[in-house]
This record gives C-alpha cells, structure tokens and sequence, in this order.
C-alpha cells in the first residue's frame, strides 16, 4: 500500500516547501477520508468504556491470563515431574 501517491511528473521548478505541502495536503485529504470508507460506521459507533465496563473487562482479562499461566505450569509440573517418574517406572531411563 503506497502512502503517498506521487505525479508521474515532477514539476522541477517546485521548491522543496511546495513539495512538502502537496505531500502534507495529501496526507490531510486521507485523513478526512477516514470515516466515510468500509468502518466508518463502526468508528462512529465506538465510544470509550465507562468505568464500570472497563473494571469488568479487566477483570475478565485478568482472570484469563492467570487461568492460562496457571495451565502452563500445570503443564510445567507434569513435565518436570510426573514424566520423569513414569519413564523410570517403565524402564526407559
């Protein structure tokens, strides 16, 4: 995806301000694009969480991520552990 899109010709007889505000007045115009594309409806629905929806969600979030750590060091322990002990009892060590 190309940022700018530049003229198949360059004027030579452009000063470097002028170059720099066509590429500035480009940059602008994408920008006011930004809400009429595919998601513009989506952007002018999204609002900030209250405060209360936020607390739950990282609440969630919190929860999810020790539930996960929690199974990796179940994981871990079984490993380190258990693996070990059957690999003994069934003489491949």
């Amino acid at each position: 995806m190309k940022l700018f899109k530049r003229e198949k010709t360059v004027d030579p007889n452009k000063s470097f301000m002028d170059k720099a505000w066509d590429i500035q007045n480009n940059i602008d115009a994408k920008r006011s694009r930004i809400g009429k594309g595919k998601y513009g409806r989506v952007l002018k629905m999204a609002r900030n969480p209250t405060d209360e929806e936020f607390v739950k969600t990282s609440k969630i979030t919190s929860l999810g991520i020790l539930l996960i750590g929690g199974l990796g060091f179940l994981i871990f322990l079984i490993a380190s552990q258990v693996a070990p002990w059957i690999a003994e009892a069934l003489g491949l060590v």
